[in-house]
């Protein structure tokens, strides 16, 4: 399979020899694995010191390893005092009570320790309690547009940006000829992360539920959603749940980043809103694998690139709310911080309804921060009343 240099690579890099435990989350089939191959292939360039200890769990030699003390006794043996030793371990989740040999590695003091895992089972929320180390998380999404172009050596046009929204960020389905294949592909692997990264870890007993909550959210894509709204709308459909087991499941499926998260934001009162939130795919074309591609809704499509864009670039993200207007996004990161409007297209005309219905919210945003619609223009950018017009694929393509 064609590999890339991507940037978690950098990330990854940058972090070498901290004492923190190196954690790689991130959705399935997202390139957490072949991110190590890399970073082990960089260390042999390198660091002619380097002893490195990898252990893959998807492999079956590491079979008699599934136990924590054997893991320690295997890892031991492998140790060189003369050299700089660094543990890399792939799907750590396989390894009984994995938790306790990496805590013992880390308070040894002595090996440079970098892991992947199931998301389930390496929650964010749940490191602090897992580990008695500091942990450091780089987050592995899957590919972006500008990835896309790199991989297949292509360059940007609108017709390259069309396969990309068809297409998605996955990259094993690039392998696959024929779209019907290579959504087969997708709809597999997020179906076995539905399986094995919710189901079995919750040990969940109404799946049907599960489903008709994840099936709601693809649906629903860019659409303000609450737990209410949701119970309501599955009651009428003779679904009989409750706003609790709703919000439990979508915790869940948040958790195994099958879903975004993006909560609403008051830009006039500065405070977050509850009750709220919008929902965005790890990858857009899920939405496609799982539902097909009739009755296409593009805009919705956009924003979800968009949105899983910001997040690949480190901003925190919320929807904007003003004077019952509302804000795509509010991207911060630091002392920076963008307003965004996202739509299919807006036309060339300022005065047609769509343009007036992006473009209003923004002006009444009376700060200074950089204030942008992102929309299909396929012209280059260009500016009205101090917001910025930029056509989507541009914008995908620009560094950070």
């Amino acid at each position: 399979m064609k590999t890339i240099k991507r940037k978690y690579l950098q990330d990854v890099i940058d972090v070498m020899g901290t004492p923190d435990i190196k954690v790689i989350t991130g959705v399935r089939r997202s390139g957490k694995s072949e991110l190590l191959n890399m970073f082990i292939d960089y260390i042999n360039e390198n660091d002619i010191n380097a002893n490195i200890i990898y252990i893959d769990y998807n492999l079956d030699k590491f079979d008699e390893l599934k136990q924590y003390k054997e893991l320690i006794k295997y890892v031991s043996e492998k140790y060189n005092q003369d050299k700089n030793n660094f543990i890399l371990i792939d799907e750590v989740q396989m390894c009984n009570d994995f938790e306790k040999a990496i805590n013992n590695f880390h308070a040894e003091k002595k090996y440079d320790i970098y892991i992947t895992g199931s998301n389930a089972f390496l929650l964010s929320s749940d490191l602090a309690t897992l580990f008695t180390g500091r942990t450091y998380s780089i987050e592995v999404y899957p590919f972006s547009y500008q990835e896309f172009l790199e991989y297949h050596n292509l360059e940007n046009n609108r017709g390259i940006f069309d396969r990309y929204v068809l297409e998605g960020g996955f990259s094993g389905s690039y392998l696959y000829k024929g779209m019907d294949k290579k959504y087969n592909y997708i709809k597999d692997v997020y179906k076995t992360m539905i399986v094995r990264d919710i189901v079995e870890r919750n040990k969940i007993q109404n799946i049907p539920l599960l489903d008709s909550i994840n099936d709601f959210l693809i649906d629903n894509i860019s659409r303000l959603t609450s737990y209410r709204s949701l119970t309501d709308s599955l009651n009428a459909n003779k679904v009989d749940t409750n706003d609790k087991t709703v919000g439990t499941y979508i915790k869940y499926l948040c958790e195994a980043f099958a879903f975004y998260r993006i909560r609403r934001y008051d830009i006039q009162g500065k405070k977050y809103l509850a009750t709220q939130d919008k929902y965005y795919l790890s990858d857009h074309a899920v939405k496609y694998a799982i539902q097909g591609t009739k009755n296409m809704n593009y805009g919705s499509m956009y924003e979800n690139i968009v949105a899983i864009e910001l997040l690949r670039r480190g901003y925190e993200v919320y929807v904007g709310v003003l004077h019952e207007k509302e804000i795509d996004f509010v991207a911060m990161k630091r002392n920076e911080k963008i307003y965004i409007q996202v739509s299919d297209n807006i036309g060339n005309d300022f005065e047609n309804d769509t343009f007036k219905r992006e473009v209003i919210p923004l002006l009444q945003i009376k700060d200074a921060y950089p204030k942008m619609i992102i929309a299909r223009t396929g012209h280059d950018d260009y500016q009205y009343e101090g917001v910025q017009i930029i056509d989507i694929a541009n914008w995908l393509i620009k560094k950070n």
